[in-house]
């Protein structure tokens, strides 16, 4: 471990006390681990031309989980002390009861430092984060009298983790996290739009706040909601689409990744479970999960299991590679961790959880896609949508979407929605550009009540028909 979270969580808790109490708890268990942590964070939030809300919240504590077969016991303190961990210990024993578990001690790879440890809280004088939200204001009202209402958020955060495993192996890891967020409504006659833009990763302040970054930011959110303000409403019917590079990967996200998750085909309840070896999606189509890429949003030196990241080939060229996996469900499917189990805090147990998830290059142009389509629509990026683990199912609406005629962007569109399945619009793939792109680092993921921070990303690509939900 690191001599800064042995500071933070041993200066009352004994480790070598801690390391025996840890094995002793779960002597007779498969797996289980003590998992520390210590995290500042803080947001600042302007809207309507004031600061709406200011927070700064620290927390420290630990939970100590046991796993006997599929089943667990969790037990959870703020008092990171040798007594809160006797009681935690002494909690967790009965799901050993009539269970007599071999000790399971796989390791997959050697974790690498992906972030600057140093806090990024204190580098940046919060009265010059509360001027900014100011200037990003005023910047906008400036820009357009269409402008009606500016909203923007700052936001970091410090975390410090460290975990004991059954076996008394250490491992530790101090995370950064910044983000910005800026939004804006424009209004001309009795019609309002909105747009925005946001960036963010495991890096300080510095890379967000220079003029350059945000005004850019900015920018961008005004053009997307000038952009609507032009829109007409979407065709509707089966039809091509394009799809944007980057931040489109969030419907790869959520109708595709989530259902490769090991403990929904443990349980058989995704629309790839027992599918590894099959066609699941057209040729050309690579998706890959990548916890190991520095300073990105998603990315972890280690999983909140102390697996180290590491990059996870899911779909090859159409093929159905692998899943992602935590210690749980990778030891019940006889397979090796992947770096995917993550949890929200020390109050949490850990699940398969994504990390980066994005499709990588084919060999076209995005020019090329858009040429190729007679009558279409180009989704150039989402609001999110809705999914059916079960049945692969989904429902995404467009942040930002043209209607496309003999090959060129004509006419914005307004909510123009895609309908289809996971497996269907992988197999729908016939065209795949060369510019694939992560986010920007906006991506947050939920899942079992809990949220993580996730990169999403994809080249544009061309499905060759799928259903578009409209009124035109």
């Amino acid at each position: 471990m690191s001599a800064l979270s042995d500071n933070l969580f041993f200066a009352r808790l004994d480790k070598a006390r801690a390391v025996d109490t840890v094995r002793d708890a779960l002597t007779g268990c498969d797996d289980g681990e003590l998992f520390l942590e210590h995290a500042l964070s803080e947001r600042i939030v302007l809207d309507d031309g004031r600061i709406r809300s200011t927070s700064y919240n620290a927390a420290s504590g630990f939970g100590l989980r046991a796993v006997c077969g599929d089943a667990f016991a969790h037990a959870i303190s703020n008092d990171i002390s040798p007594a809160a961990l006797d009681a935690a210990a002494q909690a967790v024993r009965p799901i050993r009861k009539g269970y007599a578990g071999t000790l399971w001690l796989p390791e997959t790879g050697k974790a690498e430092t992906l972030y600057s440890p140093e806090n990024p809280l204190p580098l940046m004088p919060f009265d010059a984060k509360v001027g900014l939200m100011g200037q990003i204001d005023a910047y906008l009202r400036a820009k357009d009298p269409r402008v009606v209402q500016v909203s923007a958020s700052l936001s970091g955060e410090w975390q410090v983790v460290a975990v004991i495993r059954a076996d008394g192996s250490e491992k530790s890891d101090v995370r950064p996290m910044t983000g910005l967020h800026i939004s804006v409504v424009v209004r001309s006659g009795d019609r309002m739009e909105s747009g925005s833009n946001g960036a963010g990763g495991r890096y300080s302040y510095d890379r967000l706040v220079s003029p350059d970054v945000w005004q850019a930011m900015a920018d961008e959110a005004l053009r997307t909601a000038l952009v609507n303000l032009e829109a007409v409403e979407a065709p509707a019917g089966e039809m091509p689409v394009v799809l944007g590079s980057g931040w489109s990967g969030v419907l790869l996200h959520e109708a595709v990744g989530h259902g490769l998750e090991g403990d929904f085909n443990r349980k058989g309840t995704s629309v790839f479970s027992g599918k590894i070896g099959e066609r699941v999606a057209a040729k050309g189509v690579t998706v890959v999960d990548d916890g190991s890429i520095a300073e990105r949003r998603g990315s972890l030196s280690i999983d909140d299991e102390g697996t180290a990241s590491q990059r996870t080939v899911l779909i090859e060229d159409g093929i159905l590679k692998g899943y992602m996996f935590d210690r749980l469900n990778a030891r019940l499917m006889n397979a090796l961790p992947t770096g995917n189990g993550r949890r929200e805090s020390y109050a949490c147990v850990p699940q398969v959880r994504m990390t980066n998830t994005f499709m990588t290059n084919g060999d076209k142009t995005p020019e090329e896609l858009i040429a190729s389509v007679k009558r279409g629509v180009y989704a150039k990026s989402f609001h999110g949508g809705q999914v059916d683990i079960t049945s692969g199912k989904f429902v995404f609406t467009s942040a930002e979407a043209y209607l496309i005629e003999d090959g060129k962007l004509t006419s914005p569109l307004k909510d123009a929605t895609l309908i289809g399945s996971g497996i269907e619009v992988m197999n729908a793939v016939d065209m795949i550009a060369n510019d694939s792109a992560l986010d920007r680092g906006v991506g947050s993921c939920g899942k079992g009540g809990q949220t993580v921070p996730v990169g999403v990303g994809q080249p544009s690509m061309r499905l060759k028909k799928i259903t578009v939900g409209g009124r035109g």
